[in-house]
């Protein structure tokens, strides 16, 4: 029972993992759709992209950094 924020870490790394894959895959789908659309935006739909893209990621790899810190520090 003393081990139980490995469990926890190992299921907040698996969220973490599974929710910024599913947002980059959804932000990426409508951006191929939206380019699908309207070809002569492309340029214009991709650079209003870009920038939610990057925070996300952002996101995703400071919450995978945190994970890793309580594990390293609860230790």
């Amino acid at each position: 029972m003393e081990n139980l924020h490995l469990f926890g870490v190992a299921i907040g790394l698996g969220l973490i993992v599974i929710g910024a894959g599913l947002g980059i895959g959804r932000f990426t789908a409508a951006t191929a759709e939206a380019i699908a659309r309207q070809p002569s935006a492309a340029a214009q739909i991709t650079a209003a992209v870009n920038l939610p893209l990057f925070l996300l990621e952002g996101v995703a790899i400071l919450a995978e950094v945190f994970a890793l810190l309580i594990l390293l520090l609860a230790a």
